[in-house]
């Protein structure tokens, strides 16, 4: 059997500005599907390498594969709907299969938009994926495909979604075979060094309202720190690999088994340096073994900070102060790491003067790097249907960071994109002048003048924040943000879509189409919704989206729905004991990989 993958050809300039990012979700997937036996497999990388789709076209037709998969977050899914069309035409006898975080929760309209799809892996993939595989293989996929988990397909125009498949208890069982991958395209610009993307955790036990990645993983799990360092080893060894960031939403959570993951490191004295996501909270809580984690080749942390004022910070619900964030920037460069913060722009509330005062944040804090990201209302997370129809634009191409998405109440679009490269521009040539040249660490000055060529590349080529969208007209200048007017919605039109479909909602529960949803608790509390005739025996999943067998992960002590068990804390999985509990309504930057 011919297996094709494909990673699609979409680009937005947002974390591609320090260069080609391997796409996590290949080596993963391609790994457990060679373990199983399937070992025909052609990765094709059309992101990368910029690759057209009549060039795309021509590559499929020569394979001639009897299975092509695509992956999709939310700004990638109309590309990657094209990229499995072209499939179809290219090779009519084709199965074709999407995955990834936008079709996980949103497959039922993803299959009314794009119905050559024959199936939508949702969630962690690696098992499902090799459940569907083998059944295409042996030509039992037709009658056997409802009782495959974690699946969404159409069936006499119907719409099926199988109940959720169980999360990956044992992360150490996963089998990713990086050989897959084109190696030489993926470098990071500011080391001029090939990068990786690996796992060690997967999930988060918080429950950020904007975010919808802890829905996606839905527990919160590990690897055991030996067994990862190998993976990282064989990365350097075999793939000459200078540098990675950990494809994890908060690696520092499970604090005995990171600085084990450092400990390690620390031991095998690996030429490797590499960066991570964390909070803001885990850096305050762990800065006695900073400079251990630096020693250990940790040098670049990026801290969710997300907002100017407190106001924010609560609505997202980060549970952290402005001089928490204040304290770990400083920390962090006092044990010699770059620090990144984050702002998110563009809310509702947004005015020129918040703008201004995340630029004026940025210097007081003396952040080494620090990005403004446009508000992206992901459509499966919390805030969002608070937002509801404040958010007009439902073009998912622009759902990418550098885009603003919502109209604030006092300015428009195109003054909040103003601001923000205002902002950059400002604080940058403030870098370039009077910071980076001055760094009195070596190899951290070396490090932030290739961040510094990073950015001046990409401006250089338009590619950076989308620059191609910036129009000059004689000494005047304007941005052309490029919707797709007929997906940017009115109030009335919003109200009568969530009305006259309501099937294309979001799946955020992973119930499937056969559901009786309970809640996270006994099931005897559970609320029965009758089972749509057609569709299959019903099957109890419990509202934060597990299967009721599995209530707690015993390894970390989080919660099935994903908020941290602050009532269980282990000091072994060190649970933020700062942080008050969170209360999800319901337990969400591929791959993990960032998105490009």
């Amino acid at each position: 059997m011919r297996v094709m993958m494909i990673q699609p050809n979409y680009h937005s300039g947002g974390a591609e500005i320090a260069g080609n990012w391997p796409p996590g979700w290949v080596a993963y997937i391609g790994g457990a599907l060679k373990t199983a036996g399937i070992t025909n497999i052609r990765f094709v990388d059309a992101m990368t390498n910029y690759i057209p789709d009549d060039k795309l076209a021509e590559m499929i037709r020569a394979l001639n594969p009897d299975v092509v998969m695509a992956t999709a977050i939310t700004p990638m899914i109309y590309q990657a709907q094209t990229t499995l069309k072209i499939a179809r035409e290219a090779a009519p006898n084709a199965i074709t299969i999407l995955g990834g975080i936008h079709p996980t929760f949103m497959y039922a309209q993803v299959l009314s938009e794009a119905p050559w799809i024959d199936y939508i892996v949702r969630g962690e993939g690696e098992e499902i994926t090799v459940n569907l595989m083998r059944a295409i293989q042996d030509g039992t996929h037709l009658a056997q495909r409802r009782e495959i988990k974690g699946l969404a397909f159409l069936e006499d125009g119907q719409l099926v979604a199988t109940p959720a498949h169980p999360v990956i208890k044992d992360l150490d069982s996963l089998t990713p075979d990086w050989s897959i991958l084109e190696w030489d395209k993926y470098i990071y610009t500011p080391l001029n060094c090939r990068v990786a993307v690996p796992n060690f955790a997967r999930g988060c036990p918080f429950t950020c309202r904007f975010c919808s990645q802890w829905k996606f993983w839905r527990q919160y799990r590990t690897r055991d720190p030996k067994k990862f360092v190998d993976e990282v080893e064989s990365l350097v060894r075999d793939h000459n690999v200078g540098f990675f960031i950990l494809a994890d939403e908060e690696p520092t959570i499970n604090r005995k088994k990171f600085i084990r993951l450092c400990e390690e490191l620390i031991a095998r004295n690996l030429p490797v340096h590499w960066g991570i996501n964390t909070r803001v909270t885990d850096i305050l809580r762990d800065r006695e073994l900073l400079p251990m984690f630096r020693k250990a080749g940790l040098v670049h942390v990026s801290l969710g900070t997300e907002a100017a004022a407190q106001l924010k910070l609560d609505l997202f619900r980060k549970e952290t102060t402005i001089e928490q964030n204040k304290l770990a920037v400083k920390l962090l460069r006092d044990a010699g790491m770059v620090a990144e913060v984050q702002f998110i722009m563009g809310l509702e509330n947004e005015t020129p003067e918040t703008i201004e005062e995340t630029y004026r944040l940025g210097l007081d804090w003396k952040a080494d790097m620090v990005n403004w990201n446009c508000y992206t209302p992901w459509p499966f997370a919390e805030l969002f249907e608070d937002l509801g129809d404040k958010v007009e634009v439902r073009d998912y191409s622009k759902y990418n960071f550098v885009t603003p998405i919502m109209k604030p109440d006092a300015m428009t679009r195109e003054q909040v994109l103003k601001g923000v490269m205002k902002n950059y521009a400002r604080f940058y040539l403030r870098k370039t002048f009077f910071g980076y040249p001055w760094i009195r660490d070596k190899w951290k000055r070396k490090y932030m003048l290739g961040c510094l060529k990073a950015f001046a590349k990409t401006t250089w080529e338009k590619k950076f924040y989308d620059l191609e969208r910036l129009k000059f007209n004689g000494m005047s200048s304007e941005w052309e943000l490029g919707f797709d007017q007929s997906k940017v919605l009115t109030s009335e039109q919003i109200q009568d879509a969530k009305r006259l479909r309501p099937d294309l909602a979001a799946d955020v529960n992973f119930k499937g189409t056969p559901s009786i949803i309970g809640k996270c608790a006994p099931t005897n509390d559970s609320q029965y919704l009758q089972v749509p005739a057609g569709r299959g025996k019903a099957e109890i999943i419990s509202a934060c989206g597990a299967p009721n067998d599995l209530q707690y992960d015993e390894d970390a002590v989080v919660t099935a729905c994903g908020a941290p068990n602050h009532l269980h804390y282990d000091e072994d999985e060190a649970a933020p004991a700062a942080a008050e509990p969170s209360h999800p309504k319901v337990p969400d930057k591929a791959v993990a990989a960032p998105p490009r």
